[in-house]
């Protein structure tokens, strides 16, 4: 089920997770749960609500200390050597509990001295990334007066305050406008690029899509794939659809519809039609016999395009059983 991350070194791991399962009372909320993250890779872990995501990154920090399996943060065994590990993890929680009458700045000092920074560091390290995140304007402002948006982007920015090696971050994106979840991006890929491990959990699969080297999926507990989106996208065989756009529309194109290899053709705007292949069609001859009936019923055809699964319908195939055969 797991796959590398292509162009980097397969031993250079910088967590393990082998056969981790949590159960709350009788609910079990991970059942043998395995992947490995790599280093300085962006992976990005989704799922339903209750799906076990936050409880994988609890154990992954430290903070849930009773489990079964082994997990390990640079070869490290987790929650036994989690001091040992304060300088390489930054982490987020999926809500951050900052005291609402400091500032920005008071709560950033604090933070950063549980994380072992100097005054003289977090003095240069403050300014760095308030404005990675976009809140330098904001600086002396208290908390109590800050939009949600801003106190999110803060979580952030206590995460990365001390130049983690590992960042972790809990649904960092929910909650920020376009803009920021852009600029939030943004940053994550400048982290990856420079060395740093990006692991984060969101329910926006488009985010997600945009930025994850891998994408971790889970539900009712349990992974059920781990693979790039280019991977998922291939290792699933789904009914492929095209879009033909017509530059003349004579009003004669549902005849195509009855060409062999079409399960339907229907219209979805002015000169735009959607073609549905039949399972396992020749799509080449498929296409080919219906542009002949579309140019020989005096369609004018624009263009064609496969439109290729995107990270959403594959996340609601696998999540949710539909039928997807496997190829």
């Amino acid at each position: 089920m797991e796959t590398g991350l292509s162009g980097m070194n397969e031993n250079k791991k910088i967590a393990v997770f082998e056969n981790v399962s949590k159960s709350y009372g009788r609910l079990p909320a991970l059942e043998s749960v395995s992947f490995n993250i790599e280093q300085g890779e962006i992976f990005g872990f989704i799922g339903p609500n209750g799906a076990g995501k936050t409880t994988t990154i609890k154990i992954l920090v430290g903070l849930l200390t009773d489990f079964a399996g082994r997990v390990t943060v640079e070869g490290r065994a987790m929650p036994d050597e989690r001091l040992a590990l304060t300088r390489t993890i930054g982490y987020m929680p999926q809500n951050v509990a900052f005291q609402e009458w400091r500032t920005v700045e008071q709560a950033l000092v604090t933070f950063g001295r549980l994380s072992g920074l100097d005054r003289i560091g977090l003095a240069a390290r403050i300014p760095q990334v308030l404005e990675d995140v976009g809140l330098s304007d904001v600086r002396s402002k208290r908390i109590i007066h800050l939009s949600g948006g801003m106190v999110q982007k803060l979580g952030i920015a206590q995460a990365l305050l001390h130049e983690p090696r590992f960042v972790i971050l809990d649904e960092p994106l929910s909650g920020l406008d376009p803009g920021s979840r852009i600029r939030t991006k943004s940053l994550m890929k400048r982290l990856s690029g420079a060395g740093t491990t990006v692991f984060f959990s969101s329910h926006i699969l488009s985010d997600v899509q945009d930025v994850a080297h891998r994408i971790g999926i889970i539900a009712k507990g349990r992974m059920l794939d781990i693979a790039t989106l280019e991977e998922l996208k291939s290792r699933f065989s789904a009914r492929n659809v095209m879009e033909i756009v017509l530059s003349h529309d004579a009003g004669t194109w549902k005849d195509a519809g009855a060409v062999s290899g079409v399960e339907r053709l229907e219209q979805a705007g002015d000169g735009r039609l959607l073609l549905y292949f039949v399972p396992r069609a020749d799509e080449d001859e498929t296409i080919n016999l219906v542009t002949q009936s579309l140019i020989g019923k005096g369609n004018k055809i624009r263009s064609f395009k496969l439109l290729a699964p995107s990270l959403d319908d594959l996340y609601l195939r696998l999540v949710q059983g539909l039928d997807w055969e496997a190829s």
